[in-house]
Parts: C-alpha cells; sequence; structure tokens
C-alpha cells in the first residue's frame, strides 16, 4: 500500500457501530455500565475514549508500531515518556533540543533525582562517551530544530542496545510520512502533533508510539495515572489532519526546497540550514533513514537587527512559535521557541538573535518568494 494510502486508509477508518466514514466524536466522560458488576469496554475517558483509540490505533500504524497513546499537548507526551524513569537514572540528552523539552530535562527531572546530561547528538561518540552504568535512556531529535543538525537513528539505536538503554526519538519535524524511526530501531517516537501530524494550527496534541510490549504497558500505565489525555474533539482535528499529511508535506517540502537554493544564493544571507540542501552537514545519513527533507528551514542574516526588521516586514508568514501548519509561520528562535535554553548555550549552539526559522506552508512559491525578497531589500 503507498504512504499517501496509508494515511486515508489505516484500517480502522470505518466506525463499526454505524459505518460512519469519519471517527464519530464520542463526547463523554463517562460510559454507563449494564449493572454494578459488569463493566463494558468504555469505563471512563480518561482510561480510555473510543475516538482516543481510534487515532492511537492509527498513529501507532503509521509509525510503525504497536502501541500509540494520544496526549494533551506535545510536551505532556514527552513528560510521560520521561516519567518511565526513576531516581538515580542517567539521561542523554541532545543538546539541541526543543525550548520546553529542555526545560522539562533541566529544571524538572532533577526533582524526582533524574540526571540529564547535554550532548551532540550528531556526534556518536559523544554519545558513546557519555554513556554510564547508570545511564537508562538516550533522547534525540533529527533533524533537530532550528539548526537541522543530524542524528545517525540506527547507530544510537544499536549503540543503545549494546548497553540496554531505552532509545526516544521527537520524530515531529519529519513525520511518519517522511522518518519512522521505529524501523530503524529506536524503541519510542514522541510528536509535537499540533505541528504536521494537524497541520492546521487548531489543535494542540501529542504523540507518543512504541513496538515495545512493556514500554506499551508503562507509558499506557502513565497516561491513565497522569490524566494529560488528548480530548475527544481534538482527537478528531487529528484524525482528519492526519489524512492530509502527505499532500502537505509533499508541496511543503518542495516549496522548503526551492526556498532554500533561493536564499543560499542571496547577498543578505549567511547561512541556510535544510535538511535537503546539498552540502548540508549529516545530508546522506538523513537521506538513508529519510525521504525528505521536510518543510521547516532556518537561515541566518548579517544582524540580529536585520533579522529582526527582516520579520516585522514579512506580510504571508505569521510570526509566531509553531510550525508544521497549512499558513507560513516565521520566529526568531532566540526569542522565542529556545528562549528557554541560558544565553550562553543559547551562543555555544549559534541560536543567536540573527537566526530565522522558516516553517513553509501551503502558499504558491512565487507569492513566498516574492514576500522574502521584498522584506530581504526592505
Amino acid at each position: 500500500m503507498g504512504e499517501g494510502t496509508k494515511f486515508i486508509h489505516p484500517g480502522n477508518e470505518i466506525d463499526e457501530a454505524t459505518g460512519a466514514v469519519s471517527t464519530p466524536i464520542y463526547q463523554s466522560v463517562i460510559f454507563a455500565q449494564k449493572d454494578l458488576d459488569t463493566v463494558g469496554k468504555w469505563e471512563y475517558t480518561r482510561s480510555g475514549n473510543p475516538t482516543r483509540a481510534v487515532l492511537e490505533e492509527t498513529a501507532a500504524a503509521l509509525e510503525g508500531g504497536k502501541y500509540g497513546f494520544a496526549f494533551a499537548s506535545g510536551m505532556a507526551a514527552i513528560a510521560a515518556v520521561f516519567c518511565l524513569f526513576a531516581a538515580g537514572d542517567h539521561i542523554i540528552v541532545a543538546q539541541e533540543i526543543y525550548g520546553g523539552t529542555f526545560r522539562l530535562v533541566q529544571r524538572l527531572l532533577p526533582r524526582f533525582g533524574i540526571q540529564a546530561e547535554l550532548v551532540n547528538a550528531a556526534d556518536l561518540n559523544e554519545i558513546r562517551r557519555a554513556i554510564k552504568p547508570e545511564t537508562k535512556g538516550i533522547y534525540v531529535e533529527t533533524p533537530s530544530n532550528p539548526l537541522m543538525k543530524i542524528t545517525d537513528l540506527k547507530a544510537v539505536a544499536a549503540l543503545a542496545r549494546e548497553h540496554s538503554i531505552t532509545t526516544i526519538a521527537d520524530n515531529t519535524l519529519m513525520s511518519p510520512y517522511l522518518q519512522r524511526p521505529l524501523e530503524l530501531g529506536i524503541d519510542i517516537v514522541v510528536h509535537s502533533a499540533t505541528k504536521y501530524l494537524s497541520g492546521h494550527s487548531d489543535c494542540l496534541a501529542g504523540v507518543a508510539v512504541t513496538g515495545n510490549e512493556r514500554l506499551g504497558k508503562e507509558i499506557g500505565f502513565i497516561q491513565n495515572c497522569t490524566g494529560a489525555v488528548l480530548g475527544a474533539h481534538d482527537c478528531w482535528l487529528l484524525l482528519r489532519g492526519l489524512k492530509t499529511l502527505k499532500v502537505r508535506m509533499d508541496q511543503q517540502q518542495k516549496t522548503a526546497s526551492l526556498l532554500a537554493g533561493w536564499l543560499a544564493e542571496r547577498p543578505q544571507v549567511v547561512d541556510v540550514y535544510y535538511a535537503g540542501q546539498p552540502g548540508h552537514p549529516g545530508r546522506e545519513i538523513h537521506h538513508a533513514q529519510a525521504s525528505g527533507g521536510g518543510g521547516l528551514l532556518s537561515f541566518r542574516l548579517q544582524s540580529e537587527e536585520q533579522a529582526r526588521r527582516f520579520i516585522n516586514r514579512l506580510r504571508l508568514p505569521v510570526i509566531g512559535s509553531s510550525l508544521g501548519a497549512v499558513e507560513s509561520i516565521v520566529s526568531l528562535p532566540a526569542t522565542m521557541s529556545h528562549s528557554a535554553l541560558p544565553e550562553q548555550m543559547r551562543r555555544k549552539l549559534g541560536l543567536t538573535g540573527d537566526l530565522v526559522r522558516l516553517s513553509v506552508g501551503l502558499e504558491d512559491y512565487e507569492d513566498l518568494e516574492e514576500d522574502l525578497a521584498r522584506a530581504l531589500d526592505g
């Protein structure tokens, strides 16, 4: 079955009770029992909801896993996965991670006795050197946001297996259409489903998927225990968004690739960061584990002043911290998505005020190029 077909026909798209081709929204918290001693399949929505179950089954199938879990946000999904670890555990974390994830691992996890060590995950030797007897997890993003650093998922998974370490990959930027980390040996995949999976800036959601039965049972327990589940209506929105994921991402990455090449030729642009760009560090690894460059790119202008002036002059992209939507979204990561990182760390990683991040939407390429040209020349 082709990739586009799988997103429309994952195998559970017809409602068994009614034959509805659009999954019904079961907007109910409780489900009536026949009597005190007979509990049906559904009891209480925190523990399980028919609409959410369809979404979770779909997410698992699309990622090549067996167990899917839908959460109230991407950070809720990430936090739930980190709850797999316990006091005294050591976790290796990619240093260039989303600001919310950084805040979680640096400020919250230590309260529970969990130590997170930040490393350059693009260098497998750095990960290897960081492994300790108490290391229980490795957490990566690839491509990273916003500088598009590439981590070799298959190599990380193989290294982790040697030491019985659980691996987690944030697959938000690629989606299961372009990259499936579980098939490369990663244990758990997480998404900010708010982004490409939903695609319309109208649904805050997170997803976690695994193929491991033990991990699936634990994540399910944590989901029910902590209660940060996705509501039925948002589950329906996410299911609707998934059906158009392929066509959206095909167009977004086509436009992003053209814009990356065009920006690289502009005199005001110092550097362009796009996983599909010729010469991008780690490009060969990326294309061995993913089937496209995605719809997100970043570029560096000559100064923060120029970057701010450029962003404020744009007419089509909205200014915001999100990405992956039908409308283009532009941001200054240093003061927006990655502001939680200490200033010294941002400078070290290159997340400075001259760096612009552009999530390419579905606008016509010619209109976006014209808008970017006008903003750059102004």
